[in-house]
């Protein structure tokens, strides 16, 4: 019986050791499933993930990217123009990387565009993170058609050889124009403005204007010794003013007007006024002054710089203790202004 017993625990111990080991190979096979499962899972995250970013290929998009091209184009023709044309036959630089590429140009020969593709390349490295992988793309495009214009189109054009000074201008409106262009497009010249996105992630206390001028100004005080004379700074420095007022303009100051806020006692009536005035609407809201905690009505009215007195005299009018606010306003956008053009970046 102590045999047959032994047996018995011997056959059985096997049969466990053997469903042990089928469950181990069933454990192990089902692991492997859920891995590969898991894999193709995110395989096809990705590729959804790939495919909301950048979207389907669909006749908007494909007219999206002819009008970037398009857009790129005419703003390289243009920062072409301002820097190749003006600038370097001026022998004054406006700012810039492509400004400090200039200089390296008059030094020793260098092809403005290329050498500034190259000097480029570092400011991308640092600001890839910052910027996204999608606006770095748009400014590699903008920096290449730029730089086939300035390398290989602009050197068999007439050389400029007028007055400086309009050398300056010229410039300044030329390169201001094209990166309003390619803002309004959501890329860029590269540049100082890769470096300044960079700054101003690491550091947002910095002022924008502040680094914008202090970078601009080293290059341009550069163009001293470079070129050989004092000149050469006080037309960069045009160029650059001149590069800043036209980008605003384009970018903000063709629907700039003003926003009056007005704090009266007779609001319904000045917003009679206002209409029969100027044509236009206002925005009533009821509100209560903290000191003397009466009612008050505050009108909001968006109008043209040119009808701002008659709207200010109208209120004076209608109440002398009227308290009335001018403020600047960069655009305006809905009926009786700009309508919104819809550009996605």
């Amino acid at each position: 019986m102590k045999k047959a017993e032994k047996t018995a625990l011997k056959r059985e111990q096997r049969s466990e050791k053997k469903a042990l080991r089928l469950e181990r190979r069933s454990d192990r096979k089902t692991l492997k499933q859920e891995r590969r499962s898991n894999r193709k899972a995110e395989r096809k995250e990705r590729r959804a993930a790939r495919r909301a970013r950048f979207g389907p290929i669909t006749k908007r998009r494909v007219k999206h990217w002819c009008e970037d091209i398009l857009i790129d184009i005419i703003g390289g023709i243009l920062y072409a123009m301002g820097f190749y044309t003006f600038a370097k036959m001026g022998n004054f630089s406006p700012g810039g990387i492509s400004g400090l590429a200039l200089l390296m140009n008059a030094l020793w020969s260098l092809p403005i565009g290329l050498t500034t593709l190259i000097l480029n390349i570092p400011l991308v490295i640092v600001s890839w993170r910052v910027v996204g992988a999608k606006f770095l793309i748009k400014t590699a495009k903008t920096m290449i058609i730029s730089t086939i214009f300035m390398d290989f189109i602009f050197p068999l054009t007439p050389a400029y050889t007028g007055s400086p000074m309009m050398a300056a201008l010229y410039s300044g409106l030329c390169i201001g124009a094209a990166m309003a262009l390619f803002y309004m497009r959501g890329s860029s010249s590269g540049g100082m403005d890769l470096l300044i996105m960079t700054i101003k992630v690491r550091h947002p206390y910095f002022s924008f204007g502040a680094v914008t001028m202090t970078t601009d100004f080293l290059v341009i005080l550069l163009g001293w010794p470079v070129f050989g004379n004092v000149d050469a700074v006080l037309y960069g420095l045009i160029a650059a003013f001149t590069t800043s007022i036209v980008m605003d303009r384009i970018l903000y100051g063709f629907g700039a007007g003003k926003l009056l806020i007005i704090i009266t006692t007779h609001g319904l009536d000045l917003a009679q006024a206002i209409s029969e005035i100027t044509d236009r609407g206002s925005t009533l809201i009821r509100a209560i002054g903290t000191y003397t905690q009466d009612g008050r009505d505050v009108i909001l009215c968006a109008c043209s710089k040119s009808q701002t007195y008659q709207i200010t005299n109208a209120a004076h009018e209608l109440d002398e203790a009227a308290f009335i606010m001018v403020t600047e306003t960069s655009e305006v956008f809905g009926e009786g202004f700009k309508l919104h053009s819809g550009i996605k970046p």
